[in-house]
């Protein structure tokens, strides 16, 4: 192969695709077989529930630590690493024999994904850079497919009786090999290696107000992860066929808006589409709640997913963009506020719960959903790809594998 050859930009962009997908793959194949892990090792709800905060502990640990790495080394070496942690550290759950080593394994996994969420965020802004228009979304896109289908496949697996410790030894066996493949044709590592500019960022007005968008949306995604079917069938009193229909509708109705969302985002521009995202989701679950049946419920679940879907990715997309500051510590300073509603969400839903009834906690969800709407603003001050943004790609191409630095 000629060593002077070079790949353009859209190989960068199916290697960043690839990621995420790997990313959600990985993920989507461990939730299912969690249930599989605590009866192996004679858990109680309480004791998974500790071993459970193992990959939000994990990535919150990292994250003040990942702005550095990535605008030391670069974010392709950081992406590939991380990866493959994530991917070869699929199965340790699945061998821990007891709830000690179980929530160890479940750290070093979350280790993997925290810093494999930043670094290959910071890729994806910078082929979306080179597109100069708005990709960002589908990339996260792909993140739910892979999700989906990881899922799917887990749940077949599950219903073959196959046992968790031989399936995920096997997807680790497929994913590791797929990560190193895809890492090749990422963009090189002095596109953000080396960078002027601050290590670790202080957020200015802009930061804050992307962090708190963050904040608003991963919580409510997470919140409808958590206690969506809980809120149907003990609430509702439903069914646990139509509790469960209730996330499978909000999931297809994130990745659905996810696919779409930077055709939309090109044509309405960032801030249009977090205001109406956020109101959409406030609106929707509002109604939803008030009107207290479960098909107001479920339509108000479909319109948190359909109204979410793009708002992180576009928010990364702007703290990326911010004047003067390194791609690599904004995208981390966002990503752990947004862990951080990961991490104390699904605790604080519950408290609140406890005194307001789960209905009344849900609307903290339509509360921030609303502020993320009102925040829209801090995208267009960050210097984000606007509506109508030509759709010419930049020149600026990726080497091939054979000059990987």
């Amino acid at each position: 192969m000629n060593r002077n050859k070079v790949a353009p930009p859209r190989a960068a962009r199916r290697a960043v695709m690839a990621t995420f997908f790997i990313n959600g793959m990985a993920l989507g194949n461990w939730f299912p077989r969690i249930p599989a892990v605590q009866e192996d090792l004679g858990l109680s709800e309480g004791e998974l529930g500790l071993a459970l905060l193992g990959p939000a502990v994990g990535a919150v640990a990292t994250m003040p630590t990942i702005g550095w790495l990535i605008a030391r080394f670069g974010s392709r070496p950081v992406t590939r690493a991380s990866a493959l942690t994530l991917c070869a550290a699929l199965p340790l759950p699945a061998l821990a024999p007891n709830l000690a080593l179980l929530a160890l394994a479940l750290v070093v996994v979350g280790v993997g994904n925290g810093v494999l969420d930043v670094a290959m965020n910071t890729q994806a802004v910078a082929v979306e850079r080179r597109y100069r228009r708005p990709i960002m979304t589908t990339f996260h896109g792909l993140f739910s497919v892979g999700s989906l289908t990881g899922g799917a496949l887990a749940g077949v697996v599950a219903w073959r009786g196959i046992d968790v410790t031989p399936h995920l030894l096997g997807v680790a066996a497929v994913l590791v090999p797929a990560a190193i493949v895809a890492s090749r044709w990422l963009l090189p590592a002095d596109i953000d290696a080396g960078q002027s500019g601050p290590k670790f960022v202080r957020p200015s007005r802009t930061l804050a107000g992307l962090g708190i968008v963050a904040f608003g949306v991963l919580l409510g995604e997470g919140a409808m992860g958590d206690w969506g079917a809980v809120y149907l069938k003990d609430s509702l009193d439903t069914s646990e066929g139509l509790a469960a229909a209730g996330f499978v509708l909000f999931s297809l109705t994130m990745a659905a808006g996810r696919l779409l969302g930077d055709r939309l985002t090109l044509r309405w521009g960032p801030v249009t589409m977090v205001r109406a995202g956020g109101a959409l989701a406030a609106v929707g679950l509002g109604l939803g709640l008030l009107v207290n049946h479960p098909i107001a419920a479920l339509i108000g679940f479909a319109c948190v997913g359909a109204g979410l879907s793009s708002l992180f990715p576009i928010t990364l997309s702007a703290a990326g963009r911010i004047p003067g500051v390194p791609p690599g510590p904004a995208l981390a300073a966002v990503s752990m506020m947004g862990y951080t509603a990961f991490l104390a969400g699904p605790p604080v839903i519950g408290f609140i719960a406890e005194v307001t009834g789960l209905r009344g906690a849900l609307g903290v969800v339509v509360l921030l959903c609303a502020a993320a709407a009102a925040l829209a603003g801090a995208v267009g001050r960050s210097g984000a790809v606007q509506a109508g943004a030509t759709r010419e790609a930049a020149p600026t191409r990726a080497p091939t594998p054979s000059s990987e630095r």
